[in-house]
């Protein structure tokens, strides 16, 4: 299936990374935990995008699904449905250069009424050759922006 035009800056993520990171924040315990994230075309404008954890003994931790979005040259879009009941939109800038891929984005978060209280959420996304890094910060239950979850990925397939 043919890319999207608009697509081609963020063709390198295309496929599954599996890696792992660590959890912090103010409020918790730190935690280590292994992932994976899949970026897939789907023939459409925008890619799809679903992430799992599990902790160190396999057992499930959490879920995001969503798709990535290019709308206008050097801006990048991630729309995400999070199981903990919050949506985050978040919106942002992508560059590249002879280093990589760098995205950089800010998130406003819509919380269900059962859902712990999220305010908002800051995400990157750094691609170096075949290593993939992000890292997530939020402020929520009272803590301001705050960093959270970190983690490395090497390419499972394409």
């Amino acid at each position: 299936m043919e890319l999207s035009q608009n697509l081609k800056p963020v063709e390198g993520l295309l496929g599954t990374w599996e890696g792992s990171g660590i959890g912090v924040y103010p409020t918790i315990k730190t935690f280590e935990y292994r992932e994976e994230i899949t970026f897939s075309n789907i023939g459409k404008p925008f890619l799809h995008y679903i992430q799992r954890t599990w902790n160190a003994d396999g057992v499930p931790m959490h879920t995001e699904t969503g798709y990535l979005r290019l709308p206008v040259q050097d801006a990048v879009e991630l729309i995400l449905a999070l199981p903990t009941g919050q949506t985050e939109l978040l919106e942002g800038t992508i560059h590249s250069d002879d280093a990589g891929l760098h995205i950089d984005l800010r998130g406003r978060v819509q919380n269900s009424a059962s859902a712990k209280q999220v305010d908002a959420t800051e995400r990157t996304l750094t691609l170096t050759g075949e290593e993939l890094s992000s890292s997530m910060a939020m402020a929520a239950v009272g803590v301001p922006m705050t960093n959270h979850l970190t983690a490395s990925y090497r390419r499972k397939n394409s």
